[in-house]
Parts: structure tokens; C-alpha cells; sequence
């Protein structure tokens, strides 16, 4: 694992650093889009203090912190793996090109000693796993990693209390940030309420310095940042598609991990982009918020 200069600095020297994942640069969004956006991140992070590190695998070695040149490749090279914690031995060993997922990216950074991350929403159970038992490696990845992870919830359209249940009994603190309502990625308020909230990054950041003492700091806090009310997709229209999105993926047979990636290119057709800008704001969001806490941390 290679750790940028500027990143191993910020850790030795205490200073705050920012995780960020490759998946949705490489799968998430469309070129050249996804590279302006990963650019973008990294300058919300900056812009709130804290040193950003996004992570992927490039040419078989794990990077924590990419360069100009390898934050294009992974942008818009065509054989770049979408890649878990179950893949990153296989891709390294392969020399090959990888996108690292929220549970990839968790592990990694917690690897290199970063703490806070930011991503756009979190995998979990799958509609209908009572039957499949499609269930995103993320959660069981935030059981055992000591990160604090900035989300807009879990995507939606997972099922989501459900994934809630399922962070309860991997003990896996929420936290809502200046709210009550668990969010729905694209929409503010997903129907659920959150455990706990916190109203700035300073009460974030106490949470998790009382985690050692306590012995809970291996286990994730994940930080729900909502969409404000005013900036999310369309309440009514977001529901219609996501169930006939459902129905479709259902229609073509599509299963496993290649079902997300269907589905949110599905909303994304069907909403006319309105789902893109959406996810473009919120990521953007948490990238600061991300941030904020670092700094608050440090």
C-alpha cells in the first residue's frame, strides 16, 4: 500500500485527513463528469481544512491518495474493477486497475490510519433478502473498522429498515446530523428515525473520542447527512422510479453486485439526471462535512 506524501505528512503531523472512494468516480458517474466531480471533492475537502485521500488500486498497488495522472486513469480507463474487500488480493495480484467500494475504501483507510470518510450512500439489505440474502459486504465491514463515515444514509433503494436493524446488531453507531430522520439518499427523510443526533462537527467529534476508553473503537459511526429538503429529488417521483427500477432489474434477471449500478443508472434515465445532480450535491456535502469533523477531531 502506497501512501501519498501529502497524506502520510497529515497523519504523522496529527493533521486532519479525509477519505474519499474511487467507485463512484469510476462506476458512479459519467465521463468526463466523474473526473470534474473528483476534483471537486478534493476541494471541499480542502476547503474545510482537512487533507483529502481518495483510494483505489492502480496497476495492482493499493493508493491512498491519487495523484493527477492516476485519479484520470481511474476516471477513464475501461478496465477499472469495482472492487470489495473480497477483491483487492485478487486485483492486486493481477496488476490489475480497482475502484474501491465504501467497505473497501473503509478498510483501506483504517489501514492507513484515517478515521473520517466521506462517501454518497452506504450499501445494505437488499429488497427482498429474505429470500436472496443480498446483503452489501459494507455492513459487515463497518462492524470491524474503526471509521467515522459521512453519508447521505444508504442508498435508496435498498431496503432501509431493514439496514438499520442490521447496523443495530452489529453495533454499529448512527448518528443523524442535524436531524431526527434517518435520510434516503436521494430524499431527505427515508420514513425511519435515527438512534442518536448531533448538531455539530464538534459533538461528532466527542462521540468519537469517547469510543477508546469505552473499547467501541473498531467499529464504524456512520455520520447521516441529509439533503436539505429543498435540494432532494422529487419525493413522489423518486418512489415511482425506484419500484419500477425494482421491477425491471427483476425483468432482466440481474442479481448481485451489478444490480446498484443498474439501478441507479435506471433512476438516473428515468429522472431525466435529476438523481445525478442530486447525488453530485449530497456527495459534495458530506465531502465538507467529512471535513469539518476531521478538523473538529484534530
Amino acid at each position: 500500500m502506497r501512501i501519498a506524501p501529502e497524506v502520510a505528512e497529515a497523519l504523522a503531523g496529527g493533521r486532519p485527513v479525509v477519505a474519499l472512494e474511487s467507485t463512484l468516480i469510476a462506476h458512479g458517474l459519467p465521463s468526463p463528469r466523474n473526473l470534474d466531480v473528483a476534483h471537486r471533492l478534493q476541494a471541499a475537502v480542502r476547503a474545510a481544512g482537512a487533507v483529502p485521500a481518495t483510494i483505489a488500486l492502480v496497476a495492482g498497488e493499493a493508493r491512498v491518495g491519487l495523484d493527477d495522472d492516476a485519479l484520470e486513469l481511474v476516471a477513464a480507463a475501461d478496465d477499472v474493477v469495482k472492487c470489495g474487500v473480497r477483491d483487492l488480493a485478487v486485483v492486486a495480484a493481477r496488476g490489475g486497475h480497482g475502484a474501491t467500494t465504501v467497505a473497501s475504501t473503509a478498510w483501506l483507510a483504517a489501514r492507513a490510519g484515517i478515521r473520517l470518510f466521506a462517501t454518497g450512500g452506504l450499501g445494505g439489505v437488499h429488497q427482498g433478502a429474505r429470500e436472496t440474502w443480498d446483503e452489501s459486504a459494507d455492513l459487515d465491514t463497518l462492524a470491524r473498522v474503526g471509521v467515522a463515515v459521512v453519508c447521505s444514509g444508504v442508498k435508496s433503494i435498498l431496503d432501509v429498515g431493514a439496514t438499520l436493524e442490521r447496523l443495530e446488531t452489529l453495533g454499529v453507531t448512527v448518528l443523524g446530523y442535524a436531524t431526527d430522520r434517518f435520510p434516503g439518499f436521494y430524499v431527505h427523510d427515508s420514513g425511519f428515525p435515527v438512534p442518536w443526533r448531533v448538531d455539530s462537527p464538534e459533538e461528532v467529534a466527542a462521540v468519537l473520542a469517547a469510543r477508546p476508553a469505552l473499547g467501541t473503537e473498531e467499529r464504524a459511526v456512520v455520520v447521516a447527512n441529509p439533503l436539505p429538503a429543498g435540494e432532494q429529488l422529487d419525493p413522489a417521483l423518486h418512489d415511482r422510479v425506484v419500484a419500477d427500477g425494482l421491477a425491471a432489474a427483476a425483468a432482466a434477471g440481474v442479481s448481485g453486485k451489478e444490480i446498484t449500478p443498474f439501478l441507479l443508472d435506471y433512476v438516473q434515465r428515468e429522472t431525466g439526471g435529476a438523481s445525478l445532480e442530486a447525488n453530485v450535491r449530497l456527495v459534495e456535502r458530506n465531502a465538507s462535512l467529512a471535513a469539518e469533523i476531521a478538523v473538529a477531531a484534530a
